[in-house]
């Protein structure tokens, strides 16, 4: 591997970490990197999981530092997501990519239309003290999206954004913490799928998790100190440009 590739790779991680922990569908950009620096899809598709799972930690400790993470809820809905995600690592679905790709797209779309026409959903004040009750439908809701992460990863942390804060009524700060402690504790279990296969390329997954974790620290400071008309502004942002990825 070339040594430009290296500055390139942190630089990738930090810009998909602060994304990620902001909004979701950083790995829309992480893997088209890894693919361009020459790996094969599959191993690009692990060895984006190092990164996923550093960074999703920094988060986590950060946002909970400041009081905004509800843990009981968070280890109820990962009992769901945890198995999700183990079926979708092994499962190969025979559909085309570039459907899958569409059909992603016009859900982000979709969301994106969502954000404006449910603002009282997505303009909640954030809260330290949070009482929401997990309904039998949700447990589903988090299997199927646990599967979609162990088995495509890019885009999961907004459907569990939006699960969060319109199902279940979370503001978007405390979605934010609740989704990344549910990547983290999914990620492993994924990854090491992805590792017995041989599908992990460990240097440039760890340059692009280095960077990750700072660019997290990074997304979590700044989703907190500029609230969320900031958040909700760049989650649309995310959704407009993931879906014009996928669809054209």
């Amino acid at each position: 591997m070339l040594w430009w590739y290296f500055p390139i790779l942190f630089a990738t991680g930090m810009f998909v970490g602060f994304i990620n922990t902001i909004a979701g569908s950083g790995s829309f950009l992480s893997l088209p990197v890894l693919i361009w620096m020459g790996l094969p899809a599959n191993i690009a598709n692990g060895t984006n999981r190092l990164s996923i799972l550093f960074s999703s930690l920094s988060g986590v400790l950060s946002f909970n530092k400041k009081g905004f993470f509800d843990i009981k809820n968070a280890l109820i809905l990962s009992a769901f997501t945890i198995p999700g995600a183990i079926i979708g690592t092994l499962y190969v679905i025979e559909i085309p990519d570039d459907l899958v790709e569409k059909i992603i797209g016009y859900i982000m779309l979709v969301f994106a239309i969502l954000t404006i026409w449910k603002p009282k959903a997505f303009n909640r004040p954030p809260s330290h003290s949070i009482n929401k009750r997990i309904r039998w439908y949700h447990c589903i809701i988090f299997l199927l999206i646990g599967f979609y992460g162990g088995f495509i990863q890019a885009g999961v942390g907004i459907f569990m954004l939006f699960a969060m804060v319109i199902s279940l009524g979370y503001d978007l700060i405390n979605a934010n913490s609740i989704k990344l402690a549910l990547t983290l504790v999914f990620t492993p279990f994924s990854l090491v799928v992805f590792i017995c296969y041989n599908q992990v390329e460990w240097i440039p997954g760890l340059v692009v998790a280095t960077g990750g974790i700072l660019g997290a620290w990074l997304g979590a400071r700044v989703a907190l100190r500029k609230g969320i008309g900031f958040i909700k502004t760049i989650l649309f942002a995310v959704l407009i440009a993931s879906a014009l990825k996928l669809i054209f």
